[in-house]
């Protein structure tokens, strides 16, 4: 293992965008290939300027950003069969892209050659080599993904070697093995992934697929053999089952194979990064996402958060702050004293274990608790409760009154719901109105317009996500309900909840925690900053 550099070849805003429900829009497309270069990722592959406009447009606005770390790499296929290679269309839009970098993928699966081409095994190595000579000779840096290269290799061995060959040949400085329908066993993949290394001449580089949920163990067993080029695509989106994960590839690679991929000071982005990822692509990021996610180091159990408390490394395998994460200790009905004194230290740690407050926020988190709370997914409202009891909090708002409108329209349009809201900040009385998809929905917008006037910076802030848990269901429609929401500022993520018999009443309960969490930390990061 040693000190050897493997190179990262993040396809996030080509494979990823292949992904169910994922669209980036041109800026959001800038704004991930600049934390990507920030992060010091070695190749971005921005897309095929061939497949649309808005990819072409996407290399045009890429000619004046000005990255440090990072190779902008345009993508497409080799010519197509029995065609000239200057005369093709592919190819001239690859050379309009203007990158140093092209990735040509071709077919190294017999099967796809003769089935899917529909052209013969020796066009095809033709089609390879002519695309590789010509675009090196226009002073390209070319990478091959040698695609199906797996199930290729599995039916005809001599055929599937053939074509990353004549890649290295035609000066492709790069091989890139594909597990595209991603169903290689590892074993397999580290068989065939050394004995590539060992007969090509050029850098050896995998990309797979997830499809067996396997794609990182699979990039990992070939980088152990040889492969200095891992590709994947952040938080693992893609095509049907997604891509490998480089947010777990980086750390695993750096911090458990003393692999050089990115420094220290970059590794500990990497949670704001794939956070940040995330919210660009409209998607929740898994709290049991390893190294990244809310979960990664979150202890529910007494025995585990008083042995991490002595010695972190009990029950967590890196320290979280490498990579940018923080330790978490859930208050729920098993937490005692200790876990409860844990997290007031995190805030106040003036405050001793046996003090009068602890032994109050423990029994008033209990209290709750029995109401119908839970803290373990909801640290926000915690804090508050805590901030609470010490005397450390000041509301930033007061309510007068909101009035719900619920209107049931005619058959061919959708349930609306309307909120009007009156509060009191600092002594001015401030009203407004909005429309929402429903009842919560208007609340929430409503609340968010009338602070705006007072407090602009919530305009950053958004509900990423919003459950409801029914308490009695023997109380049919009159039962408890708890409602939790998670949101995001783009920075940070919080969580709060809210219990009531009415849903609206145990939103606006959660809606209010997560406003005012907000703003408090936005006064102690400015504090911070000050001092």
């Amino acid at each position: 293992m040693g000190q050897r550099k493997i190179d990262i070849f993040d396809s996030t805003l080509r494979d990823g965008a292949q992904g169910q429900g994922i669209s980036f829009s041109l800026e959001d497309k800038l704004k991930i290939v600049r934390v990507l270069d920030d992060l010091e990722v070695t190749y971005i592959e921005a897309g095929n300027p061939g497949s649309n406009p808005k990819d072409m447009e996407f290399f045009k606005r890429l000619k004046g950003e000005r990255l440090k770390n990072s190779k902008i790499v345009a993508f497409g296929s080799t010519r197509r069969p029995n065609t000239e290679v200057g005369e093709d269309k592919n190819i001239k839009n690859l050379l309009l892209a203007e990158t140093s970098v092209v990735t040509i993928f071709g077919k190294s699966w017999d099967f796809q050659v003769k089935e899917i081409l529909k052209t013969s095994l020796d066009e095809n190595l033709n089609m390879i080599g002519d695309t590789i000579k010509y675009l090196v000779s226009k002073n390209k840096e070319v990478i091959f993904d040698a695609e199906h290269f797996f199930d290729g290799y599995k039916q005809n061995k001599e055929y599937a070697i053939s074509t990353v060959k004549i890649a290295a040949e035609e000066g492709a400085k790069s091989v890139v093995l594909c597990d595209t329908n991603g169903g290689t066993l590892p074993d397999e993949i580290r068989n065939i992934t050394k004995e590539v290394v060992n007969i090509i001449g050029v850098n050896v580089g995998i990309h797979c697929h997830d499809d067996m949920g396997m794609a990182v163990a699979n990039s990992i067993v070939a980088a152990q053999v040889g492969a200095n080029q891992i590709q994947g695509t952040f938080i693992g989106i893609g095509e049907r089952c997604g891509n490998a994960n480089l947010s777990t590839i980086i750390p695993t690679l750096k911090l458990k194979m003393g692999y050089r991929v990115i420094d220290d000071n970059n590794l500990s982005k990497l949670t704001t990064v794939a956070r940040f990822i995330a919210e660009i692509s409209n998607i929740t990021l898994q709290d049991e996402a390893p190294y990244v996610g809310g979960s990664a180091f979150a202890h529910k159990g007494g025995m585990h958060i008083d042995a991490v408390c002595k010695a972190p490394k009990s029950y967590e395998h890196i320290k979280p702050e490498l990579v940018g994460n923080k330790r978490r200790f859930l208050i729920s009905e098993v937490s005692g004293k200790s876990t409860v004194y844990s997290e007031v230290q995190k805030i106040f740690p003036n405050i001793s274990k046996d003090s009068e407050e602890v032994k109050k926020i423990t029994n008033k988190l209990k209290e709750l608790e029995y109401e119908g709370y839970q803290f373990e997914g909801a640290e926000g409202t915690v804090e508050l409760v805590m901030r609470k009891i010490i005397g450390k909090y000041k509301p930033f708002f007061k309510l007068n009154y909101f009035k719900v409108f619920s209107e049931q329209p005619s058959w061919d349009k959708e349930f609306s719901s309307s909120v009007m809201i009156n509060i009191t900040v600092d002594g001015k009385e401030e009203m407004n109105a909005a429309i929402g998809d429903g009842p919560v929905n208007a609340l929430d917008k409503a609340l968010r317009k009338a602070l705006d006037v007072f407090y602009p910076q919530l305009q950053d802030v958004r509900l990423v996500d919003y459950k409801v848990r029914v308490l009695d269901s023997e109380s049919a429609t009159g039962a408890k309900v708890r409602v939790l929401i998670e949101s995001t500022d783009g920075v940070e993520n919080w969580s709060t909840v809210g219990v009531s018999r009415d849903v609206i009443q145990a939103s606006w309960i959660a809606l209010v925690d997560s406003i005012e969490y907000k703003l408090i930390k936005d006064i102690e990061r400015k504090a911070r900053t000050y001092f």
